[in-house]
């Protein structure tokens, strides 16, 4: 485990995640990367739903739950007892930040919605996530990344025209609302230093899973019908996207008409394409796509990948492989931006976890938490912030509470 070090701009924030699967445990994460000590309560008997899900990574562990709990540490509640209820009221009094995404209305069921711990902590900054719009008539729904991918339009934009709508490859709604949700919480805490008032942030995975659709939202509203859909190329700029080279794919992009010109001289040899002028500006690129993209297909089969991408770069033209995902993982410059760390598992021997994203003064933030053993931390945590002793602890164990 990396020490804690004072760099870390949320050091000394301490955050109660309550939240569980994807979107809330992101969310946690983000801020945890950042420095924060985030506390993950989890059920004493199951934990969080991801430690069952995936690749098994020792005894409480999974792939999936790992990737989205770096950072944390983990204790055990059951929540559906009320001496568990009274010590996370007893924990959100120590904390900044608490996350929840239980059902709605499950929280102030509990006791533990916004009202309840602010009563308790009035400066606390709550964040709800919830499927949808908790004050619309879809409140109660459940919130699921695979139905939202669908309701909002997300399935209808990606794969080719000529296949069924297409989930993304990872669930990039529930991501997306962790990383929004992060944000809000953030600008909640900036406000907070300047008026020392608490927030409620509200969270929708439809709202969040809407704004993803971006310029080709903007697009249907303005044309009043889905845009078309086209795989791997671009909307609006030819050539663009992954083509096939002899021997294997690789990605393209010809991002002005000076880029064409080079291209069609300088790499595929096909100076009469520059010339055409059909296709001197990306608009008429654009117009007659049907009628270029043939072309530079058949030239770039007819090459290696490698020249290809040779030629390419002496061009001035952003290119690239198209590797798997394990290639892209032991890529040398994955592994010189120490983009996938070794931690050490009191199981496993060693674990995989991946580095946070972000550099700050030239360095990239650490990886100071591997993924948590499920309760790995209920006695530190209980004892060292609430004072409770051995024999309580015992107690609330043999009744279940921990």
């Amino acid at each position: 485990m990396a020490e804690m070090t004072s760099a870390l701009p949320l050091s000394g924030l301490r955050v109660l995640d309550l939240s569980r699967v994807l979107a809330g445990p992101m969310c946690g994460m983000t801020l945890g990367d950042f420095g924060a000590e985030v506390i993950k309560v989890e059920h004493p008997g199951r934990g969080d739903d991801t430690r069952d899900w995936g690749l098994r990574v020792g005894k409480t562990e999974t792939a999936y739950f790992n990737s989205m709990n770096r950072n944390k540490r983990s204790i055990t509640l059951d929540l559906q007892k009320p001496e568990a209820v009274q010590i996370v009221l007893d924990l959100a009094r120590q904390c900044d930040v608490v996350i929840q995404n239980f059902k709605f209305g499950g929280a102030e069921k509990m006791g533990l919605g916004y009202a309840q711990i602010q009563a308790v902590k009035p400066d606390i900054i709550y964040c709800s996530i919830s499927g949808y719009d908790r004050s619309g008539p879809e409140a109660r729904r459940p919130g699921y990344d695979l139905v939202v991918q669908g309701e909002a339009g997300l399935m209808a934009i990606n794969g080719q025209a000529d296949q069924p709508p297409l989930k993304f490859g990872v669930a990039v709604v529930d991501m997306f609302t962790g990383m929004y949700s992060a944000q809000a919480i953030l600008a909640a805490l900036f406000d907070r230093q300047r008026t020392g008032r608490g927030r409620h942030v509200e969270m929708a995975l439809f709202d969040c899973g809407l704004m993803v659709s971006a310029y080709y939202g903007l697009e249907a509203l303005l044309m009043q019908k889905d845009p078309p859909r086209y795989g791997n190329e671009h909307p609006s700029i030819v050539p663009y996207g992954v083509f096939d080279a002899a021997d294997g794919p690789l990605v393209i992009t010809v991002g002005n008409n000076a880029q064409f010109e080079r291209f069609c001289r300088e790499v595929i040899d096909r100076p009469d394409l520059a010339d055409d002028e059909r296709f001197k500006t990306n608009l008429g690129r654009g117009s007659h796509r049907d009628a270029l993209v043939p072309e530079i297909l058949r030239e770039l089969r007819a090459r290696p990948r490698q020249l290809l991408l040779e030629r390419l770069s002496a061009a001035g033209i952003p290119c690239g492989e198209v590797l798997g995902l394990l290639e892209a993982l032991r890529s040398e410059r994955a592994v010189r931006g120490g983009l996938v760390t070794e931690q050490a598992h009191a199981v496993a021997g060693t674990t995989h976890v991946m580095a946070p994203p972000y550099r700050m003064d030239g360095e990239r933030l650490p990886v100071r938490r591997a993924p948590p053993e499920l309760g790995e931390a209920t006695r530190e945590v209980l004892s060292g912030l609430l004072g409770l002793d051995d024999a309580r602890l015992a107690a609330l164990k043999a009744a279940g509470v921990v």
